[in-house]
């Protein structure tokens, strides 16, 4: 068996073009990836190598054997990572989402052995990182669809606009996305799909992010922009008692304002995390 560090001086070597930036590349010396080159000819029973006094070089089968030798290594880190992420998914359930609102609800059951994620993710990435391990279970608008995986209805989350009250939307019992066309936002950035959502269907509108909740929190209180909650921003007892007596709470009546949200997860995870999402589930309910 071919040993990692071969591979990897080759790889050095091929990227590098020279013994000397091959060795100062992998924090060796000349004379030990000189060694290795030799080794790895020798394992192998050929000839990787164009040798002259001044110079060495890779001949057509060494650069086939460079490009290999990336792949394995690849192959190899990929093992170990997934390996560790299958280990540590067995100690602990770690959880992300595409929205904070089912993260919100899932912080209130106060479970030791659950890792929330502080980072929000992407619809298309959900799938890899539940057969990767990355993840226990992932949080998406949609059941994802592979016979490894298996889905769970968690409950729905409906999109809120805060109006100043002196605004003649304010008086509505519901809006449009179309009627909030060219007004001025203010909006926390990390929000998942919902970003995505609100840039999309209200025409012309200014959307001032704010990354940190603090800053958020001042300006809207010292303003009136409008700005957007859920159903589920109640649960937040932070958010809520951050919230605001000069606006008015308007539900907004598209169906793109409504996501239903499912907890998935592989198969083989079903029976550890069953117990959380029914739980999860219940205190959805709750909130609701």
């Amino acid at each position: 068996m071919i040993e990692n560090y071969l591979l990897e001086e080759l790889v050095a070597f091929a990227e590098n073009g020279t013994l000397n930036k091959a060795a100062e590349k992998l924090n060796l010396s000349q004379p030990a990836i000189t060694r290795g080159t030799k080794k790895l000819e020798t394992e192998l029973g050929i000839t990787l190598f164009d040798r002259t006094p001044n110079k060495i070089s890779l001949n057509e089968t060494g650069k086939y054997a460079a490009e290999q030798a990336k792949k394995v290594l690849v192959t190899n880190q990929n093992f170990i990572s997934q390996v560790r992420n299958f280990d540590n998914s067995n100690k602990e359930i770690s959880i992300a989402s595409i929205a904070p609102g089912p993260l919100i609800v899932l912080k209130n059951l106060k479970q030791k052995n659950l890792k929330i994620a502080d980072t929000l993710l992407k619809n298309q990435d959900l799938e890899s990182l539940l057969l990767e391990n990355q993840f226990t279970c992932v949080v998406s608008n949609q059941s994802l669809k592979n016979s490894k995986i298996e889905s769970a209805y968690l409950g729905m989350e409906h999109l809120i606009v805060q109006l100043n009250d002196f605004s003649d939307l304010a008086s509505k019992k519901s809006v449009t996305f179309k009627e909030l066309e060219g007004l001025s936002f203010l909006v926390l950035s990390d929000i998942g799909i919902w970003k995505e959502i609100i840039q999309d269907k209200i025409p012309d509108a200014k959307f001032l992010y704010q990354n940190d909740e603090a800053n958020f929190n001042e300006i809207k209180n010292y303003f009136v922009f409008p700005f957007f909650t859920t159903n589920i921003t109640r649960a937040n007892r932070q958010w809520s008692n951050n919230m605001t007596s000069d606006r008015t709470p308007v539900e907004i009546s598209d169906k793109e304002a409504t996501q239903v949200f499912y907890a998935n997860f592989l198969k083989e995870n079903k029976k550890r995390l069953e117990p959380v999402i029914e739980n999860w589930q219940d205190a959805w309910e709750k909130v609701d």
